[in-house]
């Protein structure tokens, strides 16, 4: 409270004792008669330290927490912190963490996240969160609601003590949260592809299976048009590959921030001898991290309730992967999100293709679709779940052997009768004929040096 303020009451009580009337100080202060009428009560009740300024902070805090159950928080924030550095549980010590330990040791009453944060803010028990940077470039990305949808799929390098390094393979469906994964020796394309299998059999074939760029998913940086083992491999099981943006691992986020999980309880205060340590270790992991009750995004079902809702397609019987004859082209569709390069090319499969109109700020969705007559690849604004986007450019790909039609589900584990094929809600890409788009302008022929082009342009 300012002096000018408790002065300036001092002048209206002074005044009042010397006989003038409410009308007449409230006149000479410029205030009205109310407020000289307030402080003269307040004067006559508490004498002359009734004048300073009175807390408005509530007498009585109707949701305040108790001390006992303040204590209960910071107990099992203590807790959590002991059993994760001594390897006993799962690292989640946050406060949706804390409440599901008060939940099941029946704490009541039960207090809300933010309260529990709260509670441990003010005793010390927390650290501050680092700032993520935003990206540049707006990619465009699926946006599943249904487990099943979307699978990511990444490598995480790791070594052991001596130098020996571990490929660790780790795949997460993007709504349910369920992982798996496997420590390889190599990256390969025969390891990347016999970790889809692994995934398409333990996690189960998502309409979208999304990877980076690695040389073993893509088939290599060098030979233009090159469709690699791991994309004739998933057009065999009817899953569509989705190839992250090249140095954007913000695109392929779920399983990123899952190594972040994988890594502080596997690698981390552990020795780890070998591979099979490692798998032993990381298995003990993924069953812990399938039912754990305190993930933000489940409302407190735990990832296998969340993925099992619905039945997942599974491979019935092995692929073989060990051959010398190179796995047949087989119908559908292999997707690219890419950014337009500042001379307006699109690159994908090592051949840059131009955009004559783009946006420097944006990405774009690259769809290549096989069909049994023809293979066109065609470049939009939005990914195939957008109800309508544009059709920026359509080419026609050049391929040195025939497409095969579709082999159907003979690998596959069919869905049960009544139970819809793809999770409800989710639009995969449509063939060409079907997509709800809109040119940018007239389409017209156009020849380059590489390829013949069919643009939108106005």
């Amino acid at each position: 409270m300012s002096t000018e303020l408790l002065t300036e009451r001092k002048v209206a009580i002074m005044q009042l004792k010397q006989g003038k009337r409410v009308e007449e100080v409230a006149q000479s202060l410029n205030r009205s008669t109310g407020w000289v009428s307030k402080w003269h009560q307040r004067f006559k009740e508490e004498g002359w330290s009734g004048l300073r300024e009175r807390s408005r902070a509530p007498k009585r805090q109707r949701n305040r927490l108790s001390p006992m159950l303040q204590q209960a928080i910071c107990q099992a924030r203590l807790e959590l912190e002991a059993e994760a550095a001594l390897g006993t549980a799962l690292k989640y010590i946050g406060g949706r963490a804390v409440r599901t330990r008060l939940k099941r040791e029946k704490i009541t009453p039960l207090a809300s996240i933010a309260s529990i944060e709260r509670v441990l803010r003010q005793a010390g028990l927390t650290r501050k969160k680092g700032t993520a940077t935003k990206a540049v470039i707006l990619y465009p990305h699926l946006q599943p609601s249904e487990p099943h949808q979307l699978c990511q799929v990444d490598i995480f390098p790791q070594y052991l003590q001596g130098g020996q390094r571990v490929a660790c393979f780790n795949a997460q469906d993007v709504v349910s949260r369920y992982p798996t994964g496997q420590a390889l020796a190599q990256r390969r394309s025969q390891d990347a592809a016999g970790f889809l299998l692994h995934v398409w059999q333990e996690v189960g074939i998502a309409d979208y299976t999304q990877v980076d760029n690695e040389g073993c998913f893509s088939g290599g940086a060098t030979h233009p048009y090159v469709l690699g083992k791991v994309v004739r491999l998933a057009l065999a099981v009817g899953t569509e590959l989705v190839f992250s943006p090249v140095n954007h691992p913000e695109s392929n986020g779920y399983v990123e921030r899952f190594h972040q999980d994988y890594s502080r309880h596997v690698w981390q205060d552990t020795y780890l001898a070998d591979r099979t340590a490692v798998q032993t270790q990381a298995d003990r992991f993924f069953q812990q991290y399938r039912q754990r009750q305190d993930h933000a995004a489940l409302e407190e079902q735990t990832p296998y309730e969340r993925h099992h809702q619905s039945r997942p397609r599974t491979l019935t019987k092995p692929i073989a992967l060990a051959t010398d004859k190179r796995r047949p082209l087989y119908e559908g569709r292999v997707h690219f999100i890419r950014r337009v390069s500042e001379s307006g090319t699109v690159r994908v499969l090592n051949v840059n293709w131009p955009l004559p109109k783009f946006d420097p700020t944006k990405g774009v969705w690259v769809t290549l679709e096989l069909q049994t007559k023809e293979a066109t690849l065609s470049i939009f604004d939005a990914a195939p779940d957008v109800q309508t986007r544009a059709c920026l450019a359509i080419y026609p790909f050049p391929l040195k052997e025939r497409v095969q039609p579709h082999p159907g589900n003979e690998h596959i584990l069919p869905v049960e009768a009544g139970q819809q094929e793809s999770s409800g809600g989710f639009a995969k890409a449509s063939p060409l004929s079907s997509i709800t788009t809109t040119t940018v302008g007239p389409v017209s022929n156009r020849r380059s040096n590489a390829h013949s082009a069919f643009f939108a342009w106005e």
